[in-house]
């Protein structure tokens, strides 16, 4: 027994924490996992976000020390996209901690119904698919393409169009207030800027993600609004779900996988709405 809580009830938030870091890598929507797993131990809905927040920051540090390689050329994207993570998660966890809990209560099932939405659409697979086009291009135009992405990322100025700014911006208000697949929404709302190939924009997504989780969480810290024995060990499951995913994923085919984390978030908003609003 740990600060009231059993050893059993640890080892099954933890098992929670592997499914949600395992999701996470998978399709990008970890928080499906790990919110309602919270839920189903018996912590309030903002309490369960908030803790969920610190749990999931883990995963974000290794994504950032993978993505060093697609970062690089990029410093002054790196840099305003994770201050505008910074300050959105700020926005975000400050919605969620000064609006009444019932608010986030109602709010919940249609999040979570957008970001099963957003899955569906798998915009990584379109980001992915228009780069393999552009390798099928003639070498000169090949290289008349890779020319553009570096006058855009390499001379130390932004060229990015002002809406995608605001776009970028909703992401990191919506990942400090609740961010289920706030990353998959992320990678669509960058690739729609084209300002780069696809995996300098999926790294970039990473950035953003955890730039506002790791500010929601400070946040949430100081305001001593995180349950400690679950943050930790939802953290250490995230870790080692992510860890694991990456060779088992590679005999799943993503199509199950989607399948799955959508209709799973549709299942838990219809869930949770029924609960909710009747």
């Amino acid at each position: 027994m740990i600060a009231g809580v059993s050893i059993t009830t640890l080892l099954l938030v933890l098992v929670a924490g592997i499914g949600a870091g395992f999701v996470g890598y998978a399709v990008g929507a970890s928080s499906l996992i790990s919110y309602p797993a919270l839920l189903a131990f018996g912590i309030p809905p903002v309490l369960s976000n908030t803790t969920n927040t610190v749990g999931v920051c883990g995963t974000g540090i290794g994504g950032l020390l993978s993505a060093r390689k697609e970062l690089k050329g990029q410093r002054a994207h790196v840099i305003i996209y994770a201050l505008i993570g910074l300050v959105g998660g700020i926005v975000g966890g400050l919605l969620l901690l000064e609006l009444p809990a019932e608010v986030f209560e109602c709010a919940v099932p249609p999040l979570i119904l957008f970001s099963a939405l957003i899955i569906a659409i798998n915009p990584r697979k379109k980001a992915a698919a228009r780069d393999a086009v552009a390798q099928a291009l003639p070498q000169s135009q090949q290289g008349e393409r890779a020319a553009k992405i570096a006058n855009k990322t390499d001379d130390g100025k932004l060229h990015d169009p002002w809406w995608l700014w605001v776009g970028v911006s909703f992401v990191g208000v919506y990942s400090g207030y609740f961010g289920a697949a706030a990353g998959t929404l992320a990678l669509a709302i960058l690739d729609l800027g084209k300002i780069g190939p696809f995996h300098q924009i999926n790294a970039l997504k990473t950035v953003v993600g955890f730039g506002a989780n790791i500010s929601a969480a400070i946040m949430f810290i100081i305001r001593g609004s995180v349950y400690w024995p679950f943050a930790i060990m939802m953290c250490i499951g995230c870790t080692i779900g992510s860890a694991i995913a990456p060779p088992v994923t590679r005999h799943i085919p993503e199509n199950i996988m989607r399948a799955a984390a959508v209709l799973t978030g549709i299942i838990l908003a219809v869930k949770l709405g029924w609960s909710t609003y009747l």
